[in-house]
């Protein structure tokens, strides 16, 4: 059905020879932080803060103009 246990090592040699060993670890930390990025977002997407008025602040912003006498 599946690859056996031998298979799957001889394509984990395969690639260790092809990349080496700084390379992959570099891949794997690339993509730990992706996904740990990704569930984040996800996490942070599911709240609406835009939609809750009450945490909205209504506010102006004025600026001066110095002028010397």
């Amino acid at each position: 059905m599946g690859p056996s246990i031998t298979q799957l090592l001889v394509v984990l040699v395969i690639v260790i020879v092809i990349f080496g060993t700084k390379r992959l670890r570099n891949i794997g930390a690339d993509l730990g932080g992706a996904i740990k990025g990704f569930r984040s977002a996800m996490k942070d997407g599911g709240e609406t803060p835009a939609e809750d008025k009450s945490d909205v602040i209504d506010s102006e912003i004025t600026t001066e103009k110095k002028t010397k006498d």
